[in-house]
């Protein structure tokens, strides 16, 4: 693989193939950028791909093409759009600052020491930088591992894992701090100038906030933890319910019946909905998520901008109409006429005076209505007789 000779080289081949680089960095999460459409945007100059893969900017991977992990890195790490949380390079610069505290400390040439220090400042600026950005990354991974993720046992797993790298992005914070405050006081007495307090300060500001904002972190986790296993129980309940719905045992295995008596929800009331908004991070990278934009943008502006329908006035016919009286039996008022007899049902029912003349079947019909209401207070029994061309069973009142 080639490698480039200056830096004027390497930017004169990032601005001639900007387009292309900036199209693949957008589809990075995604293994099909196509090596049709990058020629496409080479202009259909073959040798201007070739001259990428042979300087490692981006690779082949058959029919298809990726960028090297070097510069997807950069280009994340630059934009702050870094999924990945790294701990490493902390505890790799905390290695490096206490190497060149070392060797401030044994140097006798003041210029060697000066660069020795200078050396210093920059591992304790780079440690707070990758801190906060760490913390910044795992906020935000979070956040779309919860929103975004659809199973639910890698939703659980992901969450344990991040909250596994909180612990180490704390312990390092806790490393960092102490090497200022405790393991290096000569170093820190001795070197302390202007341009180094004002450093140190910083440092230690940037780390008690990304300290603070981790213990924020971990409440989120924890909630979001609880609402999983919430959501878990109530779905291990439905599913429960179902089963013993489908098997007809659900009055039997359970108490279903008396706890729906002792509830009385005000059924006209409007349900509450707890929407969870989507990740401005998935919004803005997420392929999907603009195709379903476009949709709605489109069926908005096809939406007619006039004034609505309105409707006509109520003609004065209406307002000043007949009533109209519907003659109906109440089932309650022969139901308690019967508990007063020593009838069974089927023949009080067809022997009722109901001031007015019914057929035989509207009386079946009350006969079921009222054996089904008030199945609770009747007694059926195992005797059946038959009347009109109807069989029924002779049931009496408790």
């Amino acid at each position: 693989m080639n490698t480039f000779k200056s830096i004027d080289e390497l930017l004169r081949v990032l601005e001639r193939e900007k387009v292309l680089l900036k199209e693949m960095f957008h589809k990075r999460t995604s293994s099909s950028f196509k090596y049709d459409y990058a020629l496409e945007l080479t202009e259909y100059k073959e040798e201007r791909i070739k001259y990428l893969i042979d300087y490692g900017i981006i690779r082949d991977s058959g029919n298809f093409l990726e960028m090297e992990d070097v510069y997807l890195k950069f280009f994340e790490d630059v934009l702050q759009v870094n999924e990945n949380i790294n701990v490493s390079f902390v505890n790799d610069y905390l290695g490096s600052l206490n190497e060149n505290i070392e060797y401030y400390l044994k140097e006798d040439n003041e210029q060697r020491k000066y660069n020795y220090q200078r050396e210093v400042k920059r591992c304790l600026k780079n440690i707070a930088m990758i801190t906060v950005r760490n913390v910044i990354d795992l906020k935000r991974n979070i956040d779309n591992t919860y929103k975004n993720e659809p199973s639910y046992q890698i939703k659980l797993s992901k969450l344990r894992n991040l909250d596994e790298k909180r612990k180490n992005i704390a312990m390092l914070i806790n490393r960092s701090e102490d090497v200022i405050e405790n393991q290096q006081p000569v170093f820190f007495r001795v070197a302390m100038d202007t341009q180094m307090r004002m450093v140190v300060n910083d440092v230690k500001y940037q780390l008690n906030d990304s300290y603070h904002n981790l213990i924020e972190i971990e409440k989120q986790i924890i909630h979001y933890l609880n609402l999983i296993a919430y959501q878990n129980r109530i779905f291990e309940k439905v599913r429960r319910l179902k089963y013993l719905r489908d098997q007809f045992l659900l009055e039997e295995k359970s108490d279903i019946r008396q706890v729906l008596s002792l509830r009385n929800p005000v059924w006209m009331e409007s349900q509450t909905n707890y929407r969870i908004k989507l990740s401005i991070d998935y919004l803005r990278t997420s392929t999907t998520a603009l195709e379903l934009i476009k949709k709605v943008v489109a069926r908005r502006k096809k939406q007619s901008k006039g004034p609505k329908n309105i409707a006509g006035a109520i003609p004065e016919e209406y307002l000043y109409g007949s009533s109209e009286i519907m003659d109906s039996v109440n089932l309650q008022e022969v139901y308690n006429a019967f508990t007063a007899s020593s009838s069974h049902l089927f023949k009080f029912v067809m022997n009722y005076n109901y001031h007015k003349d019914l057929s035989v079947d509207c009386k079946i019909l009350y006969f079921c209505q009222i054996a089904s209401q008030y199945a609770d207070n009747l007694n059926f029994t195992d005797v059946y007789e038959t009347s009109y061309g109807v069989e029924y069973p002779v049931v009496y009142s408790k």
